[in-house]
Formats: structure tokens, sequence, C-alpha cells
């Protein structure tokens, strides 16, 4: 039976990609910083195991737990929505430790293992944001950025040992407590002089047509996951699939 490890699984796109995996005979590995079974469903194929991607004793502790794996999920992360002056440097700075720090130190604990069975499949969780410039989204973008080309270059690392490495850019998921939870952890403190320019950007974004489904991103995971062809980066959901075509991109 194939077993995969997916951080963040708490809610949003974490669970509904535990949830798909599970539905196919998977063996899944659930991570979140308090592990509760809630809204995922009972089966036989689910673990549960504590988890903060900033703690490398954390981190260590479940990778030694799960054993072997045959896929590896960077779905945690932290969202901000702020102008650079409303946002602390030490917010932007627990930003990136998750973000990107995160994935990153998740995958340097899985690799010995891919690298020694020479399989294995890496999929890290951006961003559409990163297919254009936002306002009111510039420290959250670069957090992203980053990882695009941390995963784009590690990929050419990887590969010389059969494992694979893939981005999935999903869009705004206004279903989700992404949203929620973000202002509840980093606050949201915009400097007057921005009100009325962040809440247009507010507006703006609410007022979009195209969406994203939680189900959309557990979808292009399993293909990011299981198909071999799949390229570099995914769009997930009707918003980022636009997005990615304006920007003269192709997921082939």
């Amino acid at each position: 039976m194939s077993r995969i490890l997916i951080t963040g699984t708490s809610s949003g796109f974490g669970r509904a990609i535990a949830s798909h995996f599970l539905d196919r005979g998977w063996e899944v590995l659930a991570t979140m910083r308090t592990p509760s079974a809630e809204g995922l469903p009972a089966s036989d194929n689910l673990r549960l195991l504590p988890l903060d991607v900033t703690d490398a004793s954390s981190i260590a502790d479940a990778v030694a737990e799960a054993g072997p794996l045959d896929a590896l999920v960077n779905n945690a992360g932290v969202g901000m929505l702020n102008v650079l002056e409303g946002a602390e440097i030490d917010r932007a700075r627990e930003l990136f430790e998750t973000n990107v720090l995160g994935a990153m130190a998740m995958t340097r604990a899985v690799m010995p293992g891919m690298r020694a069975r020479r399989s294995g499949v890496i999929v890290n969780i951006s961003s559409s944001v990163t297919l254009r410039p936002l306002p009111a989204l510039s420290i959250y973008s670069a957090s992203k950025a980053a990882l695009n080309a941390f995963t784009e270059s590690f990929s050419l690392e990887a590969a010389e040992f059969g494992v694979r490495a893939r981005l999935v850019l999903p869009g705004s998921a206004p279903e989700t407590s992404f949203g929620r939870n973000a202002v509840a952890r980093m606050g949201m403190d915009v400097p007057e002089a921005y009100g009325d320019f962040v809440q247009a950007c507010f507006e703006r974004l609410q007022s979009a047509t195209e969406k994203t489904q939680a189900h959309d991103v557990a979808q292009v995971v399993w293909r990011a996951v299981t198909d071999d062809s799949a390229p570099m980066k995914l769009p997930a959901g009707a918003d980022a699939e636009t997005w990615f075509r304006e920007a003269g991109r192709s997921a082939a």
C-alpha cells in the first residue's frame, strides 16, 4: 500500500487532500500541530501525527514515526493580507519560517529515505499569487515565490535519485478557513493611510466570480503524485487556471 504524509491537515486543502488519498486506498499520515480526526473520514488507513514544521525535533519525530514514504505534500502554510508598512517584520519572519523553511526542512527530512529507495514524490503547495503582482500581498507572495524557486531547483537534485518534486498553485478559496486563520494568527493592523486602498483590494477579491474549491486542489495534488508526466507547475481551481493561461503558461 502506498503511503503519503501531508502537512497541515486540520482544515481546508490539507484535509481535502487527505480524504482524496484515503478514498483511493492510500495509507495517509495526516499531520497537524494538535492532532484531531475532525472532518476526516474514518479509515484504518488513516494515522494522525503531531507536527510543527518550524520545530526540528517535531519534524524528526514525525518522519521517524511515519516510516518509508512514497509521497510528501508540504501543505502547511500561513497567510498574510496587509501592506508592507502594516506588517511587523517578526510576523513576516514567522510566515517565511512556515511557508518556506518549513517545507525545506520537511523535504530535507524525507529525502534520505526516498534517495535510498530511488523513488518518491514531493509536492509543495504554492499559490496562484505568484502568477501576477498583487497589492497587499507582497510578503505572502514573496514567500510562495521563494517556495517556487526552491522547488524548481531542488527538483534537479532530486531527479538524480529518481525522486520527483512538483508545485501546485491553488487560487482563492473562500470556503476554507485559511483567510480567517491568517488574520487570527498574523493580525491585520492596516495603517490608516492605506485603509481605503486595502478595502478596495478586499472588495475586488470578494467580487471575483472564479474561485477554487478544496477538492480542486486535492485532484491536482493526486495528479502531481501519480502522474510521472505531470508538469512542474500545476494550477488548481478555475481562477488559478485562468491566471495560468493569462501568464502564458500551459498545464499540459
